[in-house]
């Protein structure tokens, strides 16, 4: 089982080591790759299929501004794509906050789709990849059942069943 990782920029690094810390977390062997959809359109496509030949199964691309990275890559395969919105900061300016990214991952043409999560939110693109591959391996189905199971548990523990203020 196998997760890509795709972003635009270096700069978008320290989001998406969230990603890489859930699959870590679960077990789930993953392969990251720092790709233009604009700037190395050719390398991006032929890293495509050496990723789909070496059996990957998921991907997580992470984009801000234009936000074509995602959708660039749904193109070019029929793996699920989980598109993460990535706020900007460029010359001192943060653009819109990573709302043009999200309404660009979210707006994707109809037979062409891309799962979305939150903006900046790459741990949870990853955890919905290990939803998706749950489906298809029972000992990552357990994994995560018992980390539902330990949420529910913590909630209870803080209070999840009522306070005194």
């Amino acid at each position: 089982m196998k997760v890509a990782i795709f972003f635009g920029s270096k700069s978008d690094t320290e989001t998406m080591k969230k990603a890489s810390s859930v699959l870590v977390d679960f077990g789930v062997d993953y392969c990251a790759f720092i790709l233009s959809a604009h700037r190395s359109g050719d390398l991006l496509k032929q890293q495509l299929i050496e990723i789909e030949n070496d059996g990957c199964e998921v991907i997580i691309a992470g984009a801000g501004l234009a936000a074509h990275l995602p959708g660039v890559i749904a193109s070019h395969s029929v793996l699920p794509v989980i598109g993460v919105p990535l706020e900007c900061i460029t010359n001192g300016s943060n653009g819109l906050a990573g709302v043009d990214a999200l309404y660009s991952i979210v707006q994707m043409p109809k037979q062409i789709p891309v799962a979305t999560v939150g903006i900046n939110n790459a741990a949870n693109a990853a955890y919905l990849a290990v939803e998706i591959l749950a489906v298809k391996y029972p000992e990552l189905r357990t994994k995560l059942k018992d980390f539902r199971k330990k949420l529910a548990q913590e909630a209870a523990e803080n209070g999840g069943m009522g306070v005194t203020l």
